[in-house]
């Protein structure tokens, strides 16, 4: 057996974390001298000590550490790591797309392009006759799994749609902006009611007598901007927000160009 010392020379682990993994019951000590109180460890431990390094290696925490070594086989370890593998993977997608917001920013203030092709203005909207789709989705950014939902309905159902200047709309319940768990409806403008099916209502849309709207050019990070430009422009006409969803409406979008800088969208503020 070795002294705490000396295991920590063999392992090339701290006698500090030897004690602390000591401490919460992770490794202990083979045997704890009872007059001198010195730790003694064996060498068949190394192989322990060995994966708990490995382990605290790759982001596992202490908890995750200790409850992976009580019951996993070295198959098992294996099945953790790859788990955890792609758990790092969707955290370093998450880090890339931060980094990816910074160097736009950066690009931005060096450029001094903050403003954005955005015409606002007010106007009146009218009732609307809609077959839509409403649900709780993860995120904003997932709006387009509710447009693919609706659309692939429309297509099986051989429903027909408006073909107006526009013909969809999407709109969004909350009374805030919300990190998740967003409430998010979209909907596409039809002439005439019919079978509300398989959570596909047919419904209309209330008319808002007064709309604040912009007409947004360019790529969907334009709309944050957009959003930001009309709240300074409601402030400045003194004009006060209604307590009714928000709307966007796609007027060139994904599958009407190829290039994002030719997309138009329009965002509507309801107000009192």
């Amino acid at each position: 057996m070795f002294k705490i010392g000396e295991f920590s020379k063999l392992t090339r682990v701290s006698i500090r974390m030897l004690r602390y993994y000591d401490e919460i019951g992770l490794l202990k000590p083979v045997k704890v001298d009872l007059f001198t109180g010195y730790r003694m460890y064996s060498a068949e431990q190394i192989p322990v000590l060995q994966k708990i390094v490995l382990l605290r290696d790759t982001k596992f925490t202490t908890l995750e550490i200790k409850d992976i070594v009580q019951r996993c086989n070295d198959v098992d370890i294996l099945d953790e790591l790859e788990k955890k593998k792609i758990q790092i993977n969707k955290e370093i997608a998450i880090e890339q797309q931060r980094i990816d917001k910074i160097d736009s920013a950066i690009k931005e203030i060096e450029e001094k392009k903050f403003k954005i092709h955005c015409n606002i203005n007010f106007k009146k909207v009218d009732k609307m006759l809609i077959l839509s789709k409403r649900d709780r989705i993860p995120a904003y950014f997932h709006e387009g799994f509710l447009w693919g939902k609706l659309c692939e309905f429309i297509r099986r159902e051989n429903i027909s749609v408006r073909q107006d200047v526009y013909n969809n709309i999407a709109m969004y319940h909350d009374i805030e902006h919300k990190d998740d768990n967003v409430d998010v409806e979209v909907g596409m403008l039809v002439n005439r009611i019919g079978e509300n099916k398989d959570g596909f209502i047919y419904r209309e849309v209330e008319a808002v007598p007064k709309m604040a709207y912009a007409m947004v050019y360019g790529p969907y990070i334009n709309l944050a901007k957009a959003y930001e430009k009309l709240a300074y422009w409601l402030e400045s006409h003194n004009e006060h927000m209604a307590d009714k969803p928000s709307r966007q409406i796609c007027h060139i979008g994904v599958g009407d160009v190829d290039n994002p800088e030719e997309y138009l969208t329009e965002i509507q503020i309801p107000l009192k």
